[in-house]
């Protein structure tokens, strides 16, 4: 347990924690904010982080065990960028990402490595450089500024300015005013992964809220067809959970009551998360493909059937590569296939292993997930069952996943991050040219406004004038849901009669 004390401005907390975890993951933090009570912690204890923080002044101090460094500085003496036109306050934003740089070197030289991303720990490093590109910065430029002001490494601020411009390609002849994307979720699984951590539930454990879930979801889809009348509809994705739970009758229900409701003219792609295999059947894919869905998810997360069996995946290899057939005898030509590296108990070659079982399904996009354990996990709760399991090779899989996508043709084309990522890394989306997922770009970037329906959906309205970005979530409970749904839909009703704006 190391002491991480804070005292200032709390605005800064959300800053500080997520970069001194990834220094130092395996690490609980006991958190003090009471003057007196750090005073006496520097004191006495051999482990600390001290932290002081205002608007003028800071100091960041690092002690454990023989190892003690400490920086600080009053930042009215200062006379540099952080202040603009001699304002009385350093420039937020700037002073943020300084005090970072600091916290970054301390801990640095105390640990002997670096990390891939530098300071960066938001979810969204390609929004960064996509922002600067719109705003006519050159690639040259974006990447100076990302290794000055961030510290980021040269391999990462390619990776980050690749597929921002791949992004800004796509992105350009979608007015974000006119547009607008629907998420559509379905919550129940077959079985809860070790590693889940969303708000799914046990198909067998919640068979009976299925069909007064579907009711409720079909009401709000009838309020949501009347939100913006004048905006075009681009993207749809129906995800989860794994929407291929439901019945193939109820998978037709769902999907007709969404085209029977939307004017579909304008859309450009619309995705259902098949996901998991053994929620999958042929005439599931039947009515997928009958109704014209564009892009299906089918996602193994590994190929190695010790590690499915692990996880709680309740399908075979074998299974997978069925499903597979079965689509592509249907005549899908658009499908996503998920990785995830990083998984408890593989090592490199299980990795190189998956990837050689999934050449020759050649899947239109491939997206590899970086294991990130968060709180609400399984695998986390159980920690020290498994932590003998624990994969330290991440990395070098990232590595081999990059080479063979490079060498079968597929380019990075989105990219996000995670809290508590394996060996800090990212997840990153490939695909074959002209098989990008549009509205995993317009989701990550927060690009256009998108109006999520559905137990945990999070609809978030984008301002375009200003950028602004407001939420207004859905509870995470079936069981809320269905019973809250008028609720649910006067909270979104709500919202849109105060900005009457979004609905131009």
């Amino acid at each position: 347990m190391m002491d991480l004390i804070l005292l200032g401005e709390e605005e800064y907390e959300q800053d500080i924690r997520p970069l001194v975890k990834a220094f130092y993951p395996d690490v609980e933090f006991n958190i003090i904010r009471d003057g007196a009570v750090a005073e006496e912690t520097v004191k006495s204890s051999k482990e600390y982080f001290l932290f002081v923080l205002n608007s003028h002044e800071y100091k960041i101090e690092l002690c454990i065990g023989d190892f003690m460094e400490s920086a600080g500085e009053r930042f009215e003496d200062k006379n540099d960028d952080l202040y603009h036109n001699n304002d009385e306050l350093p420039d937020r934003r700037m002073y943020r990402n300084y005090l970072h740089r600091e916290m970054y070197r301390l801990m640095e030289k105390h640990t002997g490595k670096g990390l891939p991303w530098g300071t960066l720990t938001g979810i969204r490093p390609t929004k960064l450089a996509l922002d600067r590109l719109f705003n006519g910065e050159k690639p040259v430029e974006i990447a100076d500024h990302f290794r000055k002001e961030y510290l980021c490494s040269s391999e990462k601020t390619a990776l980050c300015i690749r597929v921002a411009n791949m992004e800004k390609s796509l992105l350009d002849g979608i007015d974000k005013q006119e547009t607008y994307s629907l998420y559509v979720g379905v919550p129940f699984c077959p079985s809860i992964c070790l590693y889940c951590s969303f708000s799914s539930f046990p198909l067998k454990q919640y068979e009976k809220y299925v069909e007064p879930y579907i009711e409720a979801l079909c009401k709000e889809i009838d309020f949501a067809s009347s939100c913006f009348p004048k905006k075009k509809l681009i993207s749809i994705y129906f995800g989860g959970g794994t929407p291929t739970t439901l019945s193939a009758d109820q998978l037709s229900r769902v999907i007709r009551k969404i085209k029977a409701s939307f004017d579909l003219s304008c859309l450009k792609e619309w995705t259902v998360e098949a996901g998991r295999p053994d929620s999958i059947t042929y005439d599931k894919l039947k009515v997928l493909k009958d109704e014209g869905i564009s892009r299906i998810s089918i996602n193994p997360q590994t190929m190695q059937q010790k590690t499915l069996d692990l996880i709680g995946r309740k399908h075979t290899v074998e299974d997978i590569l069925n499903v597979y057939k079965m689509a592509r005898d249907l005549g899908f030509d658009n499908i996503n296939t998920d990785l995830i590296i990083g998984l408890t108990g593989e090592k490199l070659e299980d990795v190189e292993s998956t990837l050689e079982a999934i050449e020759p399904l050649a899947p239109e996009n491939i997206t590899v997930h970086a294991l990130a354990l968060k709180r609400a996990a399984r695998l986390n709760a159980e920690m020290d069952k498994y932590r003998d399991l624990r994969s330290t090779q991440s990395v070098l899989m990232a590595k081999a996943c990059e080479n063979f996508m490079a060498k079968h043709g597929y380019g990075p084309y989105y990219m996000y991050r995670q809290k508590n990522m394996t060996e800090n890394l990212e997840n990153v989306g490939y695909s074959l040219p002209g098989h990008e997922g549009l509205y995993n770009i317009l989701m990550m970037e927060e690009y256009h406004t998108i109006l999520a329906l559905g137990t945990n959906g999070s609809s978030k309205f984008v301002f375009p004038e200003t950028d602004r970005i407001e939420r207004v979530e859905n509870v995470k409970s079936v069981k809320d849901y269905v019973e809250r749904i008028d609720e649910m839909i006067e909270r979104k009703r709500e919202f849109l009669c105060r900005n009457t704006i979004l609905c131009r």
